[in-house]
C-alpha cells in the first residue's frame, strides 16, 4: 500500500452499521496519510452496539466534489435506511456522475440500487443482495472483492483485507 497524502474520504453511514465496516477501512485510510470524514443524515453521532462515532458532516451539507472517494460499509439496519434517505442518495449518485471512486461492501449496496448507478456493472455483495442487484441491471458474481471502474465491492468483514487494499490502490492510481 502507499501513502495517500491529501486525499479526504468520506464514509456515509446512519444508526446500526457494522462496526467492522466502517474501522477497519477507516483505519487505513487514516494510517495511508487520508482523510476520513464521517457524513451522515444524524447530527451528533451514530452508533452500532458498542461502537459510535461522532458525524463530521450532515450529508446535506455534503458535496461530492470536495471528496477524492467514498466508502459505504454495511450492517442490515444502517443500509436500509441509508437507502431511504433522498441526501444519501443524491449524495452517492454524485460520486458516479463525477466518476470517482466508491467503495461498497456487504449491505451497502442497497444504496447503489436507489442511486440507479449498477446497471451494467460487476460487482459483488453480501449474497442476500444478488437478486436486489441483479433485478437493477448489475452483473453480480460471489467474489471477495470486485473492481469495476471507479466502483470497488465486496461481500462480508471477512473480505475486509482485499477491499481496505483496493481502496488505498484506487486512490494511489489517481495520483
Amino acid at each position: 500500500m502507499s501513502d495517500i497524502q491529501g486525499r479526504r474520504i468520506a464514509f456515509l453511514v446512519t444508526n446500526g452499521y457494522e462496526p467492522s465496516e466502517l474501522t477497519s477501512p477507516w483505519d487505513t485510510v487514516t494510517d495511508q496519510g487520508g482523510e476520513a470524514v464521517l457524513v451522515s443524515p444524524e447530527s451528533d453521532k451514530v452508533s452500532s452496539g458498542d461502537h459510535s462515532q461522532k458525524v463530521d458532516l450532515h450529508v446535506a451539507e455534503a458535496k461530492a466534489e470536495d471528496f477524492d472517494a467514498l466508502v459505504l460499509p454495511g450492517g442490515t439496519k444502517n443500509a436500509d435506511k441509508i437507502r431511504m434517505d433522498q441526501d444519501s442518495v443524491n449524495f452517492t449518485r454524485a460520486f458516479f456522475d463525477a466518476n470517482k471512486t466508491v467503495a461498497s461492501i456487504c449491505h451497502a449496496a442497497w444504496i447503489l440500487t436507489e442511486a440507479d448507478v449498477v446497471k451494467d456493472r460487476n460487482m459483488t455483495s453480501y449474497p442476500s443482495l444478488q437478486t436486489d442487484l441483479r433485478n437493477a441491471g448489475a452483473n453480480w458474481s460471489d467474489e471477495e472483492l470486485v473492481v469495476d471502474g471507479n466502483l470497488i465491492t465486496s461481500r462480508t468483514p471477512d473480505d475486509l483485507p482485499a477491499f481496505n487494499e483496493a481502496i488505498i490502490n484506487k486512490l494511489t492510481e489517481e495520483n
